[in-house]
Order: C-alpha cells, then sequence, then structure tokens
C-alpha cells in the first residue's frame, strides 16, 4: 500500500514512517503543516519545516503548507493536503501516541476521503518507542521543551541511552509524559535508516524565557552517513 506521512520531523512521526515501511508500504510523500503560532493545539512548531529536508533524504516529494495555527481552522490545511494526493495513496500515517486530539481529526479526514489511517504508535509504552529509536539509529534532538524537571540544557541535546535514562528519571520525578505527549517536549529527527544521509546542524539559537524554550536550527549540513 502506498501512502503519505504526515511529519513534523520529530521522533513520533518519523518512526511511524519506520514503521509503515518495514510493512512494506510505499513513501509517497511527506505532508508538513508549519504552524507560524507556536501555541498550534495540533502541530509540532520548533524546526517544523525540517520536514523538507526529511523528504528529501528518503527520496519523496515534500508537500508543506504554512498554517496560522488557529484551534479546528488549521485543520483546514491538512485537509487541502491530504486532498491534493488522495488519488495517489492509499493511506497516510500518523505519529500519534497519547493525543486523542491529534488522532481522531486526522481519522476523520481520512474517512471523509475513503482512505486509511496508520498509526502504529497508538498507546504505545513511550520508553519502548524511545528504545526502537535508539536501538534503529535514530538521532534524535531535544529542540523545545516547556516542563517543570526540563531545563534550558536539554535543548539542542541529543538523546542517547545516558540522556534517555536521566529523561526518564525526570519524567517519573515531575510526572511528565517520556514521550512528551503532552508538550512538555519537542523533537528533531537528524538521522535513521530511512536517510540516504545525515544532518548535521552547523548553527542554531537558543530561546529561553525562564520556564520553557526553543532551540530553533538556522543551518544545516547534508553528510555522508558514519
Amino acid at each position: 500500500m502506498t501512502f503519505a506521512a504526515i511529519s513534523s520531523g520529530g521522533k513520533d512521526s518519523t518512526l511511524a514512517i519506520f514503521r509503515a515501511l518495514e510493512k512494506g508500504m510505499v513513501l509517497r510523500y511527506v505532508i508538513s503543516i508549519i504552524p507560524t503560532n507556536q501555541e498550534s493545539y495540533m502541530f509540532h512548531f520548533p524546526n517544523a519545516g525540517i520536514a523538507r529536508t526529511h523528504a528529501e533524504l528518503m527520496g519523496v516529494p515534500a508537500i508543506v503548507k504554512e498554517t496560522p495555527g488557529v484551534k479546528e481552522e488549521e485543520l483546514r490545511e491538512l485537509e487541502e493536503a491530504i486532498e491534493s494526493v488522495r488519488d495517489r495513496v492509499g493511506s497516510v500515517s500518523v505519529g500519534a501516541v497519547e493525543s486523542a486530539y491529534q488522532k481522531e481529526r486526522v481519522q476523520k479526514i481520512c474517512e471523509r476521503m475513503g482512505i486509511n489511517m496508520f498509526a502504529p504508535l497508538w498507546h504505545r509504552d513511550p520508553m519502548k518507542l524511545w528504545k526502537e529509536c535508539l536501538d534503529n539509529g535514530f538521532r534524535v534532538m531535544i529542540v523545545g521543551v516547556g516542563c517543570e524537571g526540563l531545563g534550558k540544557e536539554w535543548l539542542g541535546r541529543v538523546i542517547d541511552k545516558k540522556a534517555l535514562k536521566e529523561l526518564e528519571r525526570l519524567s517519573r520525578k515531575h510526572k511528565f509524559h517520556l514521550g512528551g505527549e503532552g508538550g512538555e517536549f519537542e523533537t528533531t529527527v537528524l538521522d535513521c535508516p530511512m536517510f540516504s544521509r545525515s544532518i548535521k546542524v552547523l548553527e542554531g539559537e537558543t530561546t529561553w524565557d525562564g520556564a520553557s524554550g526553543m532551540f530553533l536550527i538556522k543551518e544545516i549540513k547534508l553528510v555522508k552517513k558514519k
């Protein structure tokens, strides 16, 4: 089955693509909805534009639309993007783990268009998902934090096994979701098995307001895989 992937460039949407390809599904498009409002209910904000690069590295076209990020209204751009490929794909993948808000809205759009929704991470254990990423060579950077227990030092940090143990300890102590499903943190994938090359961050900017912040990627370089 062919599919289009809704992707923010983060770990969950990228892992959903990985799972789909493992099942023999064929990726045709990457759909990226970029909010201009960081308070978007539906879409990941920090570095969402990196999904264009992900599409390039996976050898498929990117369908990119901007949205003002207004609750419910931001679904219009997503529906338009899916509509543009509905005759060429049989399914749409999403990286939803716990967010019923996201999953239900994508499901309704897909049902109206007569295509399937593939949500392979739904209600999966977040630690198992992290381990699956690391075991398969994903390089995942924290690019946004917004909860008690995660400070400025996490911005721009690439998660390895040591960092994952620390993240797990903090999630237990401060009661935040280990997958970041409540907006506690956001991620960007710099490498994974589907990429033809790796992404190297050459320049970034950290913003911090005392309680939350972002690491905004300013310049990248595509390099050969090690």
